[in-house]
């Protein structure tokens, strides 16, 4: 009963919002109206498009579309008629948007639809904008690069629970009509495996494994920096794939490997078109997790071309189980360390390296200034075990650090901000849980927010306060 007394409904956030826009109104327009111009930020090429001579005026300015579908992503505002309803009741804020007339939600769905490509320039040129502010805010983790891959649920009727319990049913019916002796999981898993592998109103909707579950949805890469700010962002639909004719999905019925692979494939194509679009991008590192650990994306983040110059210097992925290493004589444990030949306990410890030689030397952990004191020793020279390893002949063990070093945990620790960046731009800015099959209107409202996140990292650079860059309602609310 508890939770049906304090659950959310529209009227509570209209409340809360008319609050906001009431009681705080002077502080709010203050803070969008000195340290941000949006219509300095709308492309030309977007303005010429919409307005285009169409035979019929347009009831609402490209910059109230665009002001107010912003302010809807930064306040959480989950539908675009909870907008529309705002709006109507808030001159100041009609006024801040540049509004004559409230469009109603037909005209903001199709401003979305048609006007999506220009969304995601305006999202490209953003970026271009906000990385010097980046590079000023803190140089170190602005040259990190983290990448993950998400997904956009449809609203179609395969992502409904009452879906599979259906096919349950049926299957459960089948089996004690034939008398077969099923458990209840195995009648699940038999349902959950015949689930058709796209959506049946839009077959560009696939089944895919995703947010921790099975659902239908559209699957977008996105790149973050080290401060967690999106630098890219690419949907895996019909034009990536002309772009990329390459990459395609896999059907494999386990999930978790299903979800490894395409995610490994995804990696390359997204960084081609995020270093494509900003040819003048320089990052050091990059950061992902276990599921990126093959060896062509080693070659591909690390590998120098003829005048030395490479995307990375540095990938930190940890290795993956499903992937085997090299036996040299010295074996090689997961984090590219060796070991003892005798006693695969004991590591060898790092003796320098050498730059001309390209090489890293490494040491018996039992020897002293002069000479090797273990009781066993696996080799008859005096100093003991020496082993050199060339990390330019296996990248992926040596991606231009050392795993489980000190200095190894403390940098991978950023990853996290792609994840957080994610669910910031799902949750906090009403992406998920939207009412919506059509792919240009998803692409739209992700673009919005990353729009959104920009927007706010140019007011918190304007007010010389970077610890908002990431978030503006900590100013206003």
């Amino acid at each position: 009963m508890l939770f049906y007394e304090n659950q959310l409904n529209l009227g509570n956030i209209y409340s809360e919002c008319s609050e906001l826009f009431s009681e705080q109104k002077p502080e709010f327009l203050n803070l969008m109206n000195t340290y941000l111009q949006i219509d300095d930020y709308i492309p030309w090429e977007f303005k010429r498009a919409f307005y285009s001579d169409t035979g019929r005026p347009r009831d609402c300015s490209l910059l109230g579309y665009i002001s107010s579908l912003v302010l809807q992503k930064i306040f959480t505002i989950p539908t675009d008629s909870l907008l529309i309803l705002i709006l109507t009741f808030s001159s100041d804020l009609r006024e801040l948007c540049s509004i004559s007339k409230v469009p109603d939600s037909s005209q903001y769905t199709r401003f979305k639809q048609d006007f999506a490509k220009y969304l995601e320039n305006m999202f490209i040129n953003l970026v271009d904008v906000t990385e010097p502010i980046c590079k000023a805010i803190d140089p170190v983790l602005s040259n990190m690069i983290s990448y993950d891959t998400s997904a956009i649920e449809a609203y179609v009727s395969e992502n409904n629970a009452k879906y599979i319990n259906l096919l349950f049913r049926k299957f459960k019916a089948y089996f004690k009509l034939n008398n077969v002796s099923k458990s209840d999981d195995d009648i699940y898993k038999q349902a959950y495996k015949s689930l058709p592998k796209t959506a049946s109103s839009d077959t560009s909707i696939r089944k895919m494994y995703a947010n921790g579950h099975f659902c239908y949805g559209r699957k977008f890469g996105i790149i973050t920096n080290g401060l967690g700010i999106p630098r890219h962002i690419d949907f895996f639909d019909d034009d990536f794939k002309k772009r990329h004719k390459d990459f395609f999905f896999d059907d494999i019925d386990n999930p978790d490997y299903d979800k490894s692979i395409a995610d490994s494939k995804s990696l390359i194509p997204t960084l081609s078109d995020f270093y494509s679009l900003h040819p003048n991008f320089n990052h050091t590192d990059f950061l992902g997790d276990s599921a990126f650990d093959a060896y062509c994306n080693y070659e591909f983040l690390l590998k120098k071309d003829t005048n030395d110059n490479s995307f990375f210097n540095r990938a930190f992925i940890p290795l993956n189980s499903r992937a085997t290493s090299d036996k040299p004589e010295c074996p090689i444990n997961e984090n590219g360390i060796p070991l003892c030949p005798k006693d695969n306990s004991l590591q060898l410890k790092p003796n320098g390296a050498s730059k001309e030689h390209g090489y890293l030397s490494w040491v018996c952990p039992k020897r002293n200034k002069r000479a090797c004191i273990c009781e066993d020793p696996c080799t008859n020279a005096k100093y003991g075990r020496v082993c050199k390893v060339y990390p330019s002949k296996n990248l992926r063990l040596y991606p231009g650090t050392i795993r489980s070093t000190d200095e190894w945990n403390a940098i991978y620790k950023t990853r996290v901000v792609v994840e957080k960046a994610i669910n910031h731009m799902k949750s906090n800015m009403a992406i998920s849980g939207r009412k919506t099959r059509d792919a240009k209107t998803t692409k739209a409202d992700v673009f919005l927010a990353g729009i959104a996140q920009l927007f706010t990292v140019i007011i918190a650079d304007n007010m010389a306060e970077p610890k908002y860059i990431r978030s503006i309602k900590k100013l206003v609310c």
